[in-house]
């Protein structure tokens, strides 16, 4: 089994730790250690109609016909450090197109999730569509880059979210755009310059995680002791979380939606409103987004998600 991710990745550890307990064989690499710390070799043709060859590293030698599943998560940026601009441009699409090409396209793999489908459900406007396709209650939401729109919209009680967050610093420092509320006098002119997400606010009593893997789904409301709109702005050890089920009808939804995207896994985030209180009539869960490839190694059920990775990575295929 190979896994793609970066040394620093702990949620990826989890995962391989539970696979090591199955006695699965297991080489993790990394794509952006293409050089002396990552070579490979690859051929197809002559009656060889998929490609095979070998990936190494100072402690792997892989072959490729060898891998029959992938766990995908988050590879580091090319790095390619010391080069000229262009050159390195020439490098990074070099390396992306040869390298990534070959470890997205492996025969007869499973891929947990594939990297193509990650990168297609990646966008907000696509999982806001998808979700109402599917009968999931969402905001009412505006993209536009027009101020005389986004004043319109926002004259009602509305947030405004990034699509990707702040970019890191060079200086390698990581910002982050939390959601906020905004109104009409909050806008001017420099809203043209790019795309901006508007939603109505949604009035919560919680916030749920759902991570959904295979077919198991792991669910817990979150808290935030001082009710701040968006529960990822706070001090994350002071969050209260909350074991809680998710209504059938929902539950069905999701698996349609990450049906549709071609997904194996995500870590989907709710709005929970107040209902009766319950927190468990379909009509006062909300969805927000997914995450097609998010984190999950900070809740409180992590051990049961890592062996739940481990059973669909594992599905199809007997190990001893």
């Amino acid at each position: 089994m190979l896994v793609i991710t970066s040394a620093e990745d702990v949620t990826a550890d989890v995962v391989i730790s539970a696979l090591n307990e199955r006695r699965v064989h297991v080489a993790r690499i990394d794509p952006a250690d293409i050089g002396p710390e990552l070579m490979f070799s690859a051929h197809i043709g002559d009656h060889s109609p998929a490609w095979g060859g070998r990936l190494r590293t100072p402690s792997r030698d892989i072959a490729l016909e060898d891998v029959w599943a992938v766990y995908y998560r988050r590879p580091s940026p090319w790095r390619f450090e010391g080069l000229e601009k262009q050159t390195r441009e020439f490098a990074v699409a070099e390396a992306r197109h040869g390298l990534s090409g070959l470890l997205y396209n492996l025969p007869n793999c499973r891929y947990v999730n594939h990297p193509t489908n990650i990168g297609r459900a990646d966008f907000k406007v696509a999982q806001l569509q998808a979700a109402a396709r599917f009968g999931l209650k969402i905001p009412r939401s505006l993209v536009t880059n027009d101020v005389t729109q986004a004043r319109k919209f926002v004259s009602e009680p509305a947030i405004y979210k990034s699509f990707r967050g702040a970019p890191t610093a060079p200086e390698g420092n990581v910002a982050a755009i939390w959601t906020q509320r905004i109104t009409p006098r909050d806008l001017d002119d420099s809203l043209s310059m790019t795309a901006q997400l508007f939603q109505e606010e949604v009035h919560k009593i919680a916030d749920a995680r759902v991570t959904v893997i295979g077919r198991a789904v792991f669910a817990s409301s979150i808290i935030t002791p001082d009710g701040a709109l968006d529960w990822r702005s706070g001090d994350w050890d002071e969050l209260v979380y909350e074991p809680i089920a998710v209504p059938e009808s929902i539950r069905d939804r999701l698996y349609e939606y990450l049906d549709h995207f071609g997904l194996v896994f995500g870590c989907f985030d709710f709005a929970i409103g107040a209902g009766d209180g319950s927190g468990q009539s379909p009509d006062t869960w909300t969805f927000i987004e997914c995450n097609p490839n998010g984190q999950w190694g900070w809740l409180p059920d992590s051990n049961a998600m890592a062996e739940a990775f481990a059973d669909v990575l594992l599905e199809g295929w007997g190990h001893e």
